[in-house]
């Protein structure tokens, strides 16, 4: 019979441990708490004094309101057409309002009227042409011109006053005596500058009002 050959002391431990049933495992303990004495009790029935329990409530739980999403394509268009309303060039109503369109309309007076005079939608019929002339004597022949006009029942005509280029100053004088001595009549009922092809910042258009027919 062969003799068991000897193995090291730790083998044959753990070679016993092996043939002994495994233990299952154990809940862990729950430490016992030490029971309320009567200073416990008294001390924490008058912390509670005088609190009482809430109703009960039937309100719903409800979510707070989602803010309103932003209107980021309005915005974005709004935008757009206030950068074109700033670069783009200016009209002719918004000149009026700005008060660097030299003209005018008589008050009472529909904007149309003298909008369609700048547009060039009446025909002009008549001109009176003031370069070379002094003071007094372009306002004389302006007084002759319109008095002739009205007879003739004309209602649109040119009044050039040149653009100053030879003046003192680059500026026209007859320029800004021709709208004052224009605006103070009772028979003109607007006036403006005339368009680039009809004299430009050279001359006016004015708007004379209607002959009277006698019965």
């Amino acid at each position: 019979m062969a003799r068991r050959r000897a193995l090291h002391p730790a083998f044959d431990a753990l070679a016993d441990l092996a043939k002994k049933p495994a233990r299952a495992p154990q809940p862990p303990k729950t430490p016992k708490t030490a029971p309320l004495t009567p200073d416990d009790r008294a001390l924490f029935r008058a912390a509670m004094e005088g609190v009482r329990p809430l109703p009960p409530s039937d309100r719903a739980q409800l979510e707070p309101p989602r803010p309103s999403p932003l209107p980021r394509q309005r915005q974005l268009d709004e935008a757009a057409a206030l950068a074109e309303a700033l670069m783009g060039p200016l009209s002719f109503e918004d000149r009026l309002d700005m008060g660097i369109e030299d003209a005018f309309l008589r008050p009472g007076l529909p904007r149309r009227l003298l909008s369609d005079l700048r547009k060039g939608r009446w025909v002009i019929q008549a001109e009176l042409d003031l370069h070379g002339l002094y003071r007094d004597e372009a306002r004389e022949e302006l007084a002759h011109f319109l008095a002739a006009c009205l007879l003739k029942g004309y209602r649109c005509v040119r009044i050039i006053h040149g653009k100053g280029l030879s003046s003192p100053g680059g500026e026209s004088v007859l320029k800004a005596l021709s709208r004052n001595w224009l605006a103070r009549r009772d028979e003109i009922l607007a006036f403006c500058q005339a368009k680039p092809h009809d004299g430009g910042e050279g001359a006016l258009l004015a708007l004379l009002k209607a002959p009277k027919h006698r019965g």
